[in-house]
């Protein structure tokens, strides 16, 4: 259902609030660059200190912009099953395509309890689904058999991982095979899991570099597989960099040298140590973006 290059799109802030004016304006760099579909509230847009309010708001804001010219997979999971079934079901009504429901993190549900959570958003909204498993984030793993038991409810129509292990990614491929899309959840790991038969990646670096991106994992999927071997090679470097410090503030800071944003972020985000952001703008020099 859900293919290319897509983009984990940053939330800009204005004094304190949702900065509607450039989110409108990142949303067009985003389709004028070749991005499949844009994720509004995942992690990368800061969605857990958006209030509920500023939440649905930012999807509102997302899906008005888009006009369906690509999907929008709204961010609506929770560590409270009952929230992302509120998320999930205001995501529907005001014209997202799917949701992406993330693992619920602190509570470390089991294997059963993470199988029921997604079972009941699923139930009570009738709605396409992307998981989303990110451990290092929510220290929960959602193991492969637990995927697949999913897949198997029509709802669940991909997966975003963000494991980092290639191992638990091809074990997903072959216990649902084409019954689900798999996505990368890392820049970095992206041609690696297109490799095993994943479809795509939902990025960070796309961000700033939505172009690339896309020319790189289109060119895989189309079979050009030396040229997107050689983009992606070329383009390492940078997703790289969205990693200096913790995702999003390399990325949003990135946006705002390009004076696409302001340089603003939620409390406990904050901004970049001098040194790494010395680092971030030489090689943002190096790739031409100031």
């Amino acid at each position: 259902m859900f293919s290319g290059s897509i983009v984990a799109i940053i939330t800009p802030f204005r004094n304190g609030q949702v900065d509607e004016e450039a989110y409108r304006e990142l949303i067009e760099f985003q389709i004028e660059n070749g991005t499949s579909a844009i994720v509004p509230c995942g992690t990368t847009g800061e969605s857990a200190t958006l209030s509920m309010e500023e939440h649905n708001r930012v999807i509102e804001i997302c899906v008005d912009a888009v006009r369906k010219r690509v999907p929008v997979i709204a961010g609506t999971g929770g560590n409270s099953t009952w929230e992302a079934v509120e998320l999930t079901r205001h995501a529907k009504e005001v014209g997202a395509d799917a949701s992406l429901s993330v693992t619920p993190y602190y509570n470390k549900p089991t294997q059963e309890g993470l199988y029921q959570h997604f079972k009941t958003i699923a139930k009570e909204v009738s709605f396409p689904i992307v998981l989303y498993n990110v451990p290092g984030r929510t220290s929960v793993n959602m193991l492969p058999d637990t995927v697949a038991r999913l897949a198997q409810l029509e709802e669940i129509v991909a997966i975003k991982e963000a494991s980092g292990s290639i191992t638990q990614m091809t074990e997903i491929v072959v216990k649902c095979r084409d019954s689900i899309a798999l996505l990368s959840g890392d820049d970095g790991i992206t041609l690696p899991l297109l490799s095993i038969g994943g479809k795509g990646v939902i990025s960070v670096v796309a961000n700033i570099a939505p172009k690339q991106s896309a020319e790189y994992v289109g060119a895989f999927l189309e079979g050009r597989h030396e040229q997107a071997r050689e983009m992606f090679l070329n383009l390492f470097p940078l997703c790289q960099a969205m990693f200096i410090e913790t995702n999003p503030l390399p990325v949003k800071t990135a946006l705002a040298l390009m004076g696409k944003i302001q340089e603003e972020f939620r409390l406990p985000m904050c901004e970049m140590a001098p040194a790494s952001k010395t680092k971030l703008e030489s090689v943002l020099r190096e790739y031409g973006l100031i």
